[in-house]
């Protein structure tokens, strides 16, 4: 089971804990009484896009004894004009350097998205989720 603790700093500022005492700040727009200090909760989604799915990627292509140097991801999305506004769409762009094939990448990324990454898998049922690559 996975557990995460929120608390209120202050206005629209919030902490979140993990179990193993990790943190991540929350903050909503000055707009409505948030300073802007803090990641947005559906931004918190898309972190979690890009970090579940380099995960499965950098893993598959070490693997695949792809010497990869690093690898960079850039998530956007789209948000419905409605409420709840949910992401309608999101694009994943991986970027990998190192002796990395072009195929070894497309298959790792691929795979990410569309078998082991849970994430996706999550956002897949509100969302038209697609992905691209390139080695840089």
């Amino acid at each position: 089971m996975t557990e995460i603790n929120l608390k209120r700093v202050s206005g629209y500022k919030f902490e979140a804990t993990n179990s193993l005492g990790k943190s991540a700040t929350l903050d909503g727009p000055a707009k409505i009484g948030g300073t802007d200090d803090g990641l947005r909760p559906m931004e918190m989604l898309l972190i979690g896009l890009a970090g579940c799915s380099s995960f499965d990627v950098l893993h598959t292509l070490e693997k695949g004894r792809q010497d990869v140097e690093d690898l960079d991801v850039k998530v956007t999305g789209e948000r419905a004009d409605a409420v709840p506004s949910v992401y309608t769409k999101i694009h994943a762009h991986f970027k990998a350097t190192g002796k990395v094939t072009d195929k070894r990448l497309a298959q790792a990324v691929q795979l990410s998205m569309e078998k082991y990454c849970s994430v996706s898998a999550m956002l897949g049922k509100s969302a038209e989720i697609t992905f691209s690559h390139e080695i840089g």
